[in-house]
């Protein structure tokens, strides 16, 4: 096996840790996004100070899940772009 065929390998090897962190990522932010909207409905309903910095808590930590998610996906999608570039070498 070649150089440009290792390269291929440890590179898919790559994107399928990246899917894993991906997906993981992804339900992550399913539960932030699930604690923030009983918050954004607690603040709403009691008007509580308390309920306002929960809220705002809950929203930035949606915003840092989502760009969690975000950055996974745009790394995956270098390196996928990358793959076909070596792959259509072999050709």
């Amino acid at each position: 096996m070649g150089r440009l065929e290792r390269r291929i390998f440890q590179l898919n090897d790559e994107i399928a840790a990246l899917r894993d962190a991906e997906t993981l990522a992804r339900e992550e932010l399913i539960m932030h996004q699930h604690i923030d909207d009983d918050a954004q409905r607690d603040a709403a309903v009691s008007d509580a100070p308390i309920d306002r910095a929960d809220a705002a808590e809950t929203r930035a930590d949606v915003a840092r899940a989502r760009s969690v998610v975000e950055g996974l996906i745009r790394k995956r999608e270098k390196l996928e772009a990358k793959r076909d570039r070596l792959i259509s070498k072999l050709s």
